[in-house]
């Protein structure tokens, strides 16, 4: 029986400030254009996970799934590298983690 093969999930956190919109409609269609690009274009899971209930505020949790922690690190880093160059609000704050999960 084969050794099995070692996983590690990033996780990006990244708060969120959209200071033109004036209702959560807006937010949310704003946030799902977002989440949808960045699914596409990076391959990664993205969830709202942060501030539903604000209507100018927003957190969102982007992972990636690997069997290299730097790989998986990339991918996130990456994404956040889109927020960043294509997200029409103001990017308050971010991290990412890595940890091993078999």
């Amino acid at each position: 029986m084969s050794e099995p093969v070692a996983l590690f999930v990033a996780l990006g956190e990244v708060q969120l400030h959209l200071p033109g919109a004036r209702s959560l409609k807006e937010k949310r269609h704003d946030l799902r254009s977002l989440i949808d690009r960045l699914r596409a274009r990076c391959t990664v899971l993205v969830v709202e996970s942060d501030h539903q209930e604000l209507h100018q505020r927003a957190g969102l949790a982007i992972s990636s799934l690997a069997s290299d922690a730097e790989a998986a690190r990339t991918t996130v880093a990456r994404a956040l590298d889109f927020v960043h160059s294509s997200f029409p609000g103001v990017v308050l704050e971010e991290r990412i983690s890595v940890v091993q999960v078999r």
